[in-house]
């Protein structure tokens, strides 16, 4: 199974589609067997969904993302779980042990635009 993180330095970030860079972690056998963060390749509506089905994400993991994203992620039957706050290896770690806390999205619509890739500081 693999799951992609929304994530900015270390942290999950609150913003999905506009977040720096992306964790993504394969896991076997309730252990990690591969880790590895890449930038955000780019943030166009329906384009992330289709780029995550491409590497055979199962699970999307994010503090916020909005409805369109949802509706893409079911196209392709990849899971998106919100709300979610913390360090990545902890999220990873409460993900394998069925620990994940999840909540509400936390960005609204509009918000992220002064945020992430498109922005030369990527700190909260």
């Amino acid at each position: 199974m693999k799951i992609a993180i929304s994530s900015d330095l270390g942290m999950v970030s609150s913003h999905f589609g506009r977040c720096p860079e992306f964790t993504i972690v394969e896991i076997e056998n309730n252990n990690v067997v591969n880790k590895e963060v890449i930038p955000n390749p780019g943030h166009k509506t329906g384009f992330l969904p289709g780029f995550f089905n491409e590497k055979g994400v199962n699970y999307v993991i994010a503090g916020g993302a909005g409805s369109m994203a949802q509706q893409f992620f079911d196209k392709y039957n990849i899971k998106l779980i919100v709300g979610v706050q913390g360090k990545i290896d902890q999220v990873i770690d409460d993900f394998i042990h069925n620990k994940l806390e999840k909540g509400n999205s936390m960005c609204k619509p509009g918000d992220g635009k002064d945020y992430g890739i498109e922005k030369e500081d990527k700190k909260h």
